[in-house]
């Protein structure tokens, strides 16, 4: 089918042509709901009976469309036009990679970077049981800021059986045109079991990658031949050509990470995309220290920095410690969707030894061997636990229980005393010893970590709850306080050299990955080592080796529209936190903070039918405004609001004073809102605040969460929690709280009922959570609903649950981490 400019496809009016190919015609067209250009691949007409070929476009959207990765083109809406089916995606500008390679080979350092890009994505597609089977140069798009998209999931094949589950909507990607026996796949780019017809798994789309990667550096696909059957036959016989000497001779582990990728037997490649983009990112860091590029991780007389991988298993690594001897390493982790335990691995062997400790969180190691943990472990956010400390005596046996509500410790030196972050009266304190307060914050802490001469104790200090920003921070065994870093977007995990001279610590400015800095006591700053994906440092040996974690973190957002009986995953970029619904439920108000979001976070409007964000502006959300006309924002740098219009209009600072505001909650008069807030030094308490006038007027003591905030539906009470997690209502007017004895502490607040008389709750410690209806006079509990994302492998927390008024449409945060554990030496 061919189109003309101006033609209407239902809501979008084309352009014009942009190109063609074996599935399809692709314009340019406008979105007039959206006021936004985008492309649209329209099957021809002379296919559209055709049964394989429609099941081919068919599964192409929706398995793409289940995608959601900057890697990845991003899939809008898909839709019939006089019975030829078409998908609306993101509108690219730039060049295939087919096209740039047209010009020749690329630089390796651009190479590399492609291929970890490309890397991510596969790994994102291969998370969710999707393997692509067609990767090659024309599948590939680089726009011009060097970003590569991934195009064209046509012959995706769904290869998570899921049909017992029901409620995946992966399981309706049709699978029979792709099962064994069906050479599907591009000839030269093919993985040898796709040219043997048998059934393929995640790694044929290494091997694909693994050509494209030597195309891209030498110019040559490795297996093109005179003919297609002659290719075949090379991908099933033959080796890859060597490199040229002068890469081998720059690059000399490169020829090795290519040959791996295209193996003949599966077995023998990466396992998975993941660790191939991990390596990718190794290459190019040893070649930006040869290069001269500011990488700290140049040990010019090591050839660069090594890494050895410690642990193998999918999921999330939380905490690691090597033991004193530095030949082992004890960490904790939940793997394939099970509880948090802890391990001891051997540095060296591939398999760990669980020590048996179950929903327990390692905090430090001492000289003697023996373990500060967390036990019974529970998120406060996404970022902070707490739990119980208890030591665990170095050859084994019963903990013993010290303190409750503990977030972090560490050992001294010798083992003798433990240094620890706790929350009393609403403020998060550092006590060292047990006891003795030496800091005390607002906002919270993370990472205590006592130098090796036991003087000082360097903390992440965080301004602000419900955010991991914030400085490298040492507090002296008087309680001087000395900041030595700026304020970073994320700042997670430090550790003291050896020698006590530096802290180094993981952290980014925002809108790149957590770097490897490093900062002296006077201030310093250098960077030690960057990749294009994440890291968070947990431990340096004494003879330098730095123990980190490395991999995909994700927060997401599932919602059940009205109407509808399957969940949509809604969101966005790659830490989308959901923080509202409309009334009418048809928005969900998000944020994103993490790389995507860009270097100060962005405020969107996300539609429940799946259509894309709306940016309203920079900062982070917190609010709709019951007209659904403005929304509530914490405007960039933490501590004012602002509001934004929703639609047409201009935003405008809401007048603060001197009070810091964490949270708001618009009330029904549109003209007052609440908000947990505090003045210099004193706590947090709730405010009703004017939007106008500012004037703003206390409606509880100190020691209020800051996060949990709820307008009743009569909009003259608020819900909020105290400083030792219990419930209380406060009136709009003032005057004495009101216990909410029905509720839990573990209780999260999703939504009061009409009348007042029940609330829905949802509990943070819960996986899968559920969802319950709570009589506030009898203390009935109900179950309404189970939230579960289909696939539970690093997930790790379920929260920020939000339902419409009336309770058809809701949706929820998932949190997932898949962490791998490594070892790095040679990192000066």
């Amino acid at each position: 089918m061919s189109l003309t400019s101006g033609t209407s496809l239902d809501r979008y009016e084309i352009i014009g042509p942009i190109g063609h190919g074996a599935m399809g015609e692709v314009y340019r067209a406008h979105d007039r709901r959206i006021g936004r250009d985008v492309a649209i691949k329209v099957l021809p007409a002379a296919f559209s009976s055709d049964r394989e070929r429609l099941r081919r476009f068919d599964q192409e959207a929706r398995a793409a469309g289940s995608l959601n990765h900057p890697n990845i083109v991003a899939i809008f809406d898909v839709g019939s036009h006089e019975s030829a089916p078409f998908v609306v995606s993101e509108l690219l500008q730039g060049e295939t990679l087919r096209a740039r390679l047209g010009a020749g080979a690329i630089p390796v350092r651009k190479a590399l970077a492609f291929g970890a890009q490309i890397a991510r994505g596969l790994s994102a597609a291969h998370a969710k049981g999707i393997v692509h089977r067609d990767l090659k140069p024309e599948n590939l798009f680089v726009t011009p800021e060097g970003h590569v998209k991934i195009l064209d999931f046509g012959l995706a094949k769904l290869v998570r059986d899921d049909a017992s589950a029901g409620s995946s909507s992966d399981s309706l990607i049709p699978t029979a045109m792709t099962d064994a026996g069906r050479v599907m796949g591009t000839v030269g780019y093919m993985a040898p079991e796709q040219v043997r017809g048998e059934a393929v798994d995640h790694r044929a789309d290494l091997f694909a990658l693994g050509c494209v990667l030597y195309e891209m550096i030498t110019g040559e696909a490795p297996f093109h031949r005179g003919s297609a059957v002659e290719s075949m036959a090379a991908i099933v016989r033959d080796e890859m050509p060597a490199l040229p000497g002068e890469i081998t001779a720059e690059f000399p582990s490169l020829a090795a990470l290519l040959r791996r990728c295209v193996e003949k037997s599966p077995g023998d490649r990466f396992e998975s995309a993941h660790d191939l983009a991990f390596n990718l990112e190794s290459v190019a860091e040893t070649f930006g220290a040869r290069a001269g590029v500011d990488v700290a991780s140049a040990a010019i007389s090591t050839g660069g920095p090594s890494y050895q991988r410690i642990s193998f298993r999918r999921g999330a690594v939380w905490s690691a410690r090597f033991t004193p001897d530095g030949h082992s390493v004890i960490y904790s982790a939940s793997w394939e969707g099970k509880p948090l335990e802890l391990f001891w691995a051997h540095i060296g062997n591939p398999e760990a030894r669980t020590l048996g400790f179950r929903d327990t969180d390692l905090l430090s190691v001492s000289t003697s061997n023996e373990m500060a943990v967390l036990l019974r472990t529970e998120f406060v956010t996404s970022f902070d636990r707490r739990g119980t400390l208890a030591r665990v005596p170095p050859m084994g046996g019963a903990p013993r229980e010290l303190l409750h509500d503990v977030h972090a410790a560490d050992w001294n030196a010798d083992g003798s005393q433990l240094a620890i972050v706790r929350e009393k009266q609403g403020m998060i304190r550092l006590e060292y010893p047990i006891g003795n307060v030496l800091y005390q914050s607002v906002g919270w802490i993370s990472q205590a970590r006592i130098s090796p001469d036991g003087q000082l104790i360097a903390i992440a200090d965080h301004p602000t709850r419900n955010s991991d920003s914030g400085m490298v921070t040492v507090v002296d065994r008087k309680g001087e306080r000395r900041v030595l870093s700026e304020h970073w977007g994320t700042l997670r995990g430090l550790a003291w050299t050896p020698d006590g001279r530096e802290i180094w610590f993981t952290a980014d400015r925002g809108g790149a990955a957590r770097g490897l800095y490093a900062v002296t006591l006077e201030g310093t700053l250098r960077r030690v080592l960057q990749l294009a994906s994440n890291m968070s440092i947990f431990d340096i040996a004494p003879d330098g080796r730095v123990l980190v974690g490395h991999g995909q973190e994700r927060a997401g957002i599932n919602a059940l529209p009205a109407g509808e009986t399957r969940e949509r995953d809604l969101s966005w970029l790659d830490w989308s936190l959901l923080h509202d619904i409309s009334d009418d439920g048809r928005l969900l108000l998000i944020d994103e903070t993490a790389e995507g979001g860009g270097p100060h976070g962005s405020i969107y409007l996300r539609p429940v039918d799946g259509s894309a964000a709306i940016r309203l502006g920079e900062g982070s959300a917190r609010a709709i405004s019951a007209d659904g006309q403005w929304v509530v924002g914490s405007a960039v740098g933490g501590g004012r609001l602002v509001m934004l219009p929703t639609g047409v209009g201009e935003s405008r600072m809401i007048p603060t004073g001197t009070l810091y505001c964490h949270h708001a909650r618009m009330l029904p008069d549109n003209r007052h809102l609440v908000t947990s807030g505090h003045e210099a030094g004193q706590g947090i308490r709730l405010y009703r605040l004017d939007v106008e006038t500012g004037e703003a007027r206390a409606l509880s003591p100190e020691g209020v969460s800051p996060t949990e905030i709820h307008v009743l539906t009569s909009g003259d009470r608020i819900a909020a929690m105290g400083a030792d997690q219990d419930h209380w209502l406060y009136s709009i007017e003032g005057g004495d709280p009101q216990a909410l004895a029905a509720l839990d502490r573990s209780d999260r607040v999703v939504r009061w009922m009409a009348g007042d008389q029940s609330v829905l709750v949802y509990r943070t410690n819960e996986l899968p959570s559920r969802m319950h209806r709570v009589d506030l006079s009898t203390g009935e509990r109900t179950v309404v609903r189970e939230l579960a994302p289909p696939d539970p492998t690093g997930i790790y927390r379920v929260g920020r649950v939000h339902t419409s008024p009336d309770g058809t449409t809701y949706a929820y945060n998932y949190y997932m981490q898949l962490i791998d554990l490594h070892v790095i030496a040679g990192l000066g």
